[in-house]
């Protein structure tokens, strides 16, 4: 039976559902240098609502024409281990000499709004990731479609001299290794191709029953207008 509320001519109304919530999500995408991972971040920050880029904090010198809080947050060593001490990083590496690491609280607090974020990390702050939030994480593994391909992309760029490009090819098949221990795999022969895959993938994570945290509420109040 349905139940009903008096409103204020007296009469009665049927009363409406709750509307559903959502908990936000922790997308990953991870590929080797060149296979397309920050053009499709790119292209999600520019095309998704919800979806905001993680922000992580490193000890390195700030560069010309960075800001601070945008690009990084540009924190000393000191601060850096003191973070790591008291369990305020979701995970954390180095860099050549460099600490990089995703604060805890802005990624929980966007998470409790409904909010998704973004992280452009490699396969280790994917694991750490995994080991600290397991419920709330989607990895997404995005490999070139062929060798040739990744070399030829990673030239066209003309950011990196040769010597660089060898490097980040002969690192390129240790990183792939990973391949298996993401929920997806998105191979970019065509970027908006990968891109609709990769939506598509956000899409139906948005949906999963356990993340729509009013819907147990929601479907009562459908039932109790039966």
């Amino acid at each position: 039976m349905a139940r009903a509320t008096k409103t204020k001519s007296g009469t009665t109304s049927k009363a409406k559902p709750k509307t559903v919530a959502r908990r936000g999500l922790m997308l990953v995408l991870s590929s080797p240098s060149g296979a397309g991972k920050t053009t499709l971040s790119r292209l999600l920050l520019g095309e998704e609502r919800g979806i905001e880029l993680s922000i992580s904090v490193t000890t390195r010198p700030k560069r010309r024409g960075e800001v601070n809080g945008r690009h990084y947050h540009f924190i000393d060593a000191k601060r850096f281990e003191q973070m790591a001490r008291d369990g305020d990083l979701l995970e954390s590496a180095d860099v050549f000499g460099n600490r990089y690491g995703t604060p805890r609280r802005p990624v929980e607090k966007a998470l409790k709004q409904g909010r998704d974020v973004l992280f452009d990390i490699d396969w280790q702050g994917t694991q750490q990731l995994r080991e600290k939030m397991p419920q709330d994480l989607v990895s997404v593994f995005v490999l070139p479609p062929t060798i040739p391909e990744l070399e030829r992309r990673l030239r066209s760029r003309a950011q990196d001299d040769p010597a660089v490009i060898r490097a980040r090819m002969a690192k390129a098949s240790g990183e792939m290794s990973h391949w298996a221990e993401y929920d997806y795999v998105v191979i970019n022969r065509d970027v908006e191709r990968a891109f609709l895959d990769v939506r598509a993938i956000l899409a139906a994570e948005r949906l999963k029953r356990e993340r729509q945290t009013g819907l147990t509420s929601f479907v009562r109040g459908l039932q109790s207008r039966l």
